[in-house]
C-alpha cells in the first residue's frame, strides 16, 4: 500500500481524478445507446442485423474520431481539448433529447455519442503526462479505468428509459455532463511533458510496425470490452428471455469486472512486464470465448462474460503500460491511434454478433471468430516481443532503468 501512495505522489492525484471522471462520463455516454438496445429495438421493430449495426455506430464513429482529437490536444494542450469535448457532448445530448424521433435519428444520434467516444487518447495523456515511466502503467490504468462509466449507464440508462421513455435518458445525459467539465475546469492541470512536434511526427506513428502491432492487441482487449458492453443487453434480452432491465444488469455484473481489473492490469503490467501479462489476459479470452460457442446456462454464461470483461480490463491496462515507453515524445497521438483501431474492432464485434444470430440461428460463430482471430495475435505476440526486448523494452515488456533515470534528469 505504502509503495502504491508513493506511486500517487510522483504525480498529479488531482490531475489524476479529473482525466478519470472525464473518461468515466464521456464512456457511459459513448455506450447509453447500447444501454438501451432492447428499447430502440422494441420501440423500431429492427432485426438482429439491425440492432447489431444500430449499436456499432457510436463505437465506429468514437473510433473515427479519437485520432483527430488526440493531434488537436497537441496544439490546444490536453485539458483545453478534454473542456472542448465536454461541451460538444452536452450539446449533442440536448439534440437527442429534443429533436429525435425515428430510427433514422437514433443514427444521428449514434454518431453524436461518437464525440464521446474520441476522450480516450486525451484523457489517458493527461494522467500520464505527470507520471515517470516506472508508474504510467498504474497512472493510465486508473485513468482508463474510467471505462465504469459503461456500468453507470447500464445502471442508470434502461430504468429511466423504462419509467420515462429513452428520450429523457438524453436529457440527464446532457445535465451529468456538467460536472466532469468543472472537475476538468477547476482542478486540471496541463501536463509538464511537452509533446509539440510536427503533424508529420504525428503521424508517422502510423506508419510504424510496432503501431500496427498495440493496434491488433487492442482490437481484442478494448474492441471486446466495449463491443460486448454495447450488444450484451440485446443478446441476454434475446437469448435467455429476461427482461431489459435484467439483460442490463447482468451486462452491468460483467463490465464491473472489466472497469475494476484495468487499473490492476496496469500496475501488474509495471511488475511483471505489459508482455507478460497479456499473454495470460490473451489465453483468459480465447478460453472463455470458447467456452461460450456451447450456449451455457445464463448463470454459467454470465460468470463466463465476467471472467472475461475481467481479462480485456486487464490487458488494455497492460498494453497502455507500454505506450509511453515506446512513444514518450507523442504519447496522446499514439493512444488516440491505438484507441482508435482498438474502438473500430468494437464496432465489428455487434455486427459480427448480429449476423451470426440472423443467418445462423445462433452466437457461436461469432464468439468462434474472435477466439480464433485472438489466437493468432497471441502468436503474434509472442514473434513481437523477441524485437521489442532488444530495442526499447526491457524483459517481458517492463520499463527499462534508463527511461526511468531519463525522465528523472
Amino acid at each position: 500500500m505504502a509503495s502504491l501512495r508513493q506511486a500517487l505522489k510522483s504525480g498529479s492525484p488531482a490531475t489524476l481524478f479529473a482525466a478519470f471522471l472525464y473518461f468515466d462520463f464521456c464512456f457511459a455516454i459513448w455506450v447509453l445507446n447500447g444501454a438501451m438496445g432492447p428499447f430502440l429495438t422494441q420501440s423500431f421493430h429492427l432485426t438482429p442485423a439491425q440492432t447489431g449495426f444500430m449499436v456499432s455506430i457510436p463505437t465506429l464513429a468514437g473510433a473515427l474520431m479519437r485520432f483527430p482529437l488526440g493531434v488537436l490536444s497537441q496544439y490546444i494542450g490536453r485539458k483545453n481539448a478534454a473542456i472542448l469535448e465536454m461541451s460538444m457532448i452536452i450539446v449533442a445530448m440536448l439534440y437527442g433529447w429534443l429533436l429525435v424521433d425515428s430510427y433514422g435519428g437514433v443514427m444521428v444520434v449514434g454518431i453524436l455519442l461518437g464525440i464521446a467516444g474520441a476522450s480516450f487518447g486525451v484523457a489517458l495523456a493527461l494522467a500520464a503526462g505527470w507520471f515517470p515511466p516506472e508508474h504510467k502503467g498504474l497512472a493510465m490504468g486508473i485513468a482508463g479505468a474510467g471505462n465504469a462509466g459503461t456500468v453507470m449507464a447500464l445502471l442508470v440508462a434502461p430504468r429511466v428509459a423504462e419509467a420515462y421513455g429513452w428520450h429523457v435518458v438524453y436529457a440527464g445525459a446532457a445535465a451529468v455532463m456538467l460536472l466532469p467539465l468543472a472537475v476538468m475546469i477547476f482542478f486540471a492541470k496541463e501536463p509538464p511533458d511537452a509533446e509539440h512536434q510536427s503533424l508529420g511526427a504525428h503521424l508517422a506513428c502510423l506508419l510504424e510496425a510496432d503501431g500496427w502491432s498495440f493496434n491488433l492487441i487492442y482490437v481484442i482487449t478494448f474492441g471486446g470490452f466495449i463491443g460486448l458492453s454495447t450488444f450484451l443487453p440485446s443478446f441476454f434480452y434475446a437469448e435467455f428471455g429476461v427482461t431489459k432491465v435484467e439483460a442490463a444488469d447482468l451486462t452491468m455484473l460483467a463490465a464491473i469486472m472489466g472497469s475494476a481489473i484495468r487499473a490492476v492490469g496496469g500496475y501488474a503490467a509495471d511488475r511483471v512486464g505489459g508482455v507478460a501479462a497479456l499473454c495470460v489476459v490473451l489465453m483468459a479470452v480465447i478460453g472463455t470465448f470458447l467456452a461460450l460457442t456451447a450456449t451455457p446456462s445464463l448463470v454459467i454464461t454470465t460468470v463466463l462474460f465476467m471472467v472475461c470483461f475481467a481479462a480485456l480490463g486487464a490487458g488494455n491496462g497492460a498494453l497502455f503500460q507500454m505506450v509511453p515507453l515506446r512513444w514518450p515524445a507523442n504519447t496522446a497521438v499514439a493512444s488516440s491511434m491505438i484507441g482508435e483501431i482498438g474502438a473500430l474492432g468494437g464496432a465489428i464485434l455487434p455486427n459480427a454478433m448480429g449476423l451470426s444470430k440472423q443467418y445462423t440461428g445462433g452466437f457461436a460463430t461469432g464468439f468462434l471468430f474472435y477466439a480464433a482471430f485472438s489466437a493468432l495475435v497471441l502468436a503474434g505476440l509472442f514473434a513481437w516481443q523477441k524485437k521489442w526486448t532488444r530495442t526499447w523494452v526491457g524483459p517481458w515488456g517492463k520499463a527499462k532503468l534508463a527511461q526511468a533515470e531519463a525522465v528523472a534528469a
